[in-house]
């Protein structure tokens, strides 16, 4: 089943970030499908760590955005949501390549949402599992 409310795509999704945190990271959208958003982080000089690994706060970057996303166009038009609490376990390093981060909805409810991210590297491993709570705002 469908899930979202206002119109959504790639090049949408691609077009709201320019000149933003997500695009200077190299943050890429890949597929938007009927409940999920696919994006991948580059693990390159702009999102490493001193120790070379992909720095834990790129993969809250790269879950927030993802679920920020699903949770704006999974509200109805003239809702705003933003969020209220995310965390990040990680799980496994990654000094290269990409880290793809799918996004789905747990909950999509009147005020709240809450959407579970999944992090991967280039080899399918998990690297990082997110969960966001968003608040759905009405308008003014």
């Amino acid at each position: 089943m469908r899930i979202w409310q206002k119109p959504i795509s790639v090049e949408e999704l691609t077009a709201i970030h320019i000149n933003t945190a997500v695009a200077r990271l190299g943050i890429e959208f890949l597929e938007v499908g009927d409940d999920f958003i696919r994006a991948r982080v580059p693990v390159d000089e702009r999102t490493r760590q001193p120790y070379g690994l992909l720095h834990g706060g790129v993969s809250v970057v790269l879950a927030e955005t993802l679920g920020s996303c699903g949770a704006a166009y999974s509200a109805p038009e003239g809702y705003r949501a933003v969020g209220l609490d995310i965390n990040a376990n990680h799980l496994k390093g990654a000094t290269s390549g990409w880290v793809t981060g799918i996004t789905r909805p747990v909950h999509i409810g009147r005020t709240t949402q809450v959407w579970q991210i999944d992090l991967h590297n280039d080899a399918g491993e998990l690297t990082c599992v997110s969960r966001i709570t968003m608040a759905v705002l009405a308008p003014r």
